[in-house]
């Protein structure tokens, strides 16, 4: 089981095959890494399964292999089109999935540099094409872990700058608490070739263009968003995890954010975050069990709202009625708009 969903294996990969297992899109959520939050957002997980689902096949309509098969309906795998209700559950090929060793403070991934194929690779890859005020790049600039030149710029950047060219970053997947790593860490500890790692980004701008496109329909800004890859038995690249969701990426409307983003903005106001931060400086092992607060829930017009949002961007991307009664996405933003400006704690961005 993960924070926002869980995994049930029917086959397990090996490393000469793929396995099969399904992925149960739960209604939970996480902020900053602290795991399940203390209430769930109604119809979230049926939401990100089906708008994972439209992205896979325009995926497969391109020629870029995934581990999607389809989404479960009369625990059959099906395709988008040949569903009828909503669904929270995604039959996927198994990759292995084989953790770093913690040795001390220190991460081994030794195993990485003999493996053929068949495996998640450990790093998640992260587009970036506006730099809003809580992008986690403002906060490493700060505490002098990036520069400018880093990420491509010449100058220090600031808050809701669009970026002329997308800046592609880097992080550890499987680690307790994931960190931000060079691309030359990344290469180093994944085993993958420069030529992958040209191959990787490369499919990261492709998949950044289709989600972009796709959202820019409803007049959305996709300001930047993640993606997970595995090697298949051939050792070619292909796509898994899910992308193109509000979990997975960062999405405004006229600077208001449409997506996981709006939780996170609340809770940055609350002790609760403040006492998350000081302890991740403490010990970044062991910081939630050191963490002398735990999370309020958030308050219900704003649950209610994040609910709506999930379930309208789904309805209006995929062009299907998924989930009846839920005002257009427009409506949406105004209602948010409205809590903005009552101040529940979210403030401006």
């Amino acid at each position: 089981m993960g924070s926002v969903k869980d995994l049930k294996i029917i086959k397990e990969a090996t490393p000469a095959s793929s396995g099969l297992a399904r992925f149960i899109y739960s209604d939970r959520y996480s902020v900053f890494d602290w795991g399940e939050m203390p209430d769930h957002i109604d119809h979230k997980g049926a939401a990100i399964a089906l708008l994972g689902a439209y992205f896979f096949e325009k995926l497969e309509e391109k020629g870029i292999p995934t581990h999607y098969i389809g989404l479960v309906d009369d625990n059959i795998a099906r395709k988008l089109s040949e569903i009828q209700n909503p669904t929270n559950t995604m039959e996927i090929k198994l990759l292995q999935v084989i953790k770093p060793e913690l040795k001390g403070n220190q991460y081994s991934y030794s195993k990485y540099q003999h493996l053929k194929g068949n495996f998640l690779i450990p790093l998640e890859v992260i587009y970036r094409n506006v730099l809003p005020p809580g992008s986690s790049v403002f906060r490493r600039l700060k505490n002098g872990e990036i520069r400018a030149e880093d990420l491509g710029l010449d100058k220090e950047p600031f808050p809701n700058q669009k970026l002329d060219t997308p800046i592609l970053d880097v992080s550890t997947k499987l680690e307790i608490t994931d960190r931000y790593i060079t691309w030359a860490e990344a290469r180093q500890i994944s085993g993958l070739s420069d030529n992958e790692i040209l191959e990787l980004k490369s499919l990261t701008r492709r998949i950044n263009n289709l989600i972009s496109e796709e959202f820019s329909k409803l007049g959305l800004v996709n300001e930047d968003g993640k993606i997970e890859v595995g090697f298949d038995t051939e050792r070619r690249l292909m796509l898994v995890d899910v992308l193109g969701t509000l979990d997975e990426c960062r999405f405004t409307y006229d600077g208001i954010p449409v997506s996981k983003e709006i939780a996170r903005i609340y809770y940055r106001g609350t002790e609760w975050y403040q006492s998350v931060e000081e302890a991740k400086k403490k010990d970044r092992q062991h910081w939630k069990q050191i963490c002398r607060l735990s999370p309020e829930p958030l308050p219900p017009r704003l649950k209610r709202s994040i609910s709506q949002i999930y379930c309208a961007c789904t309805n209006e991307i995929t062009g299907n009625e998924w989930f009846k009664d839920i005002p257009s996405l427009e409506d949406i933003i105004k209602e948010i708009k409205g809590l903005f400006s009552q101040d529940l704690g979210i403030g401006g961005t």
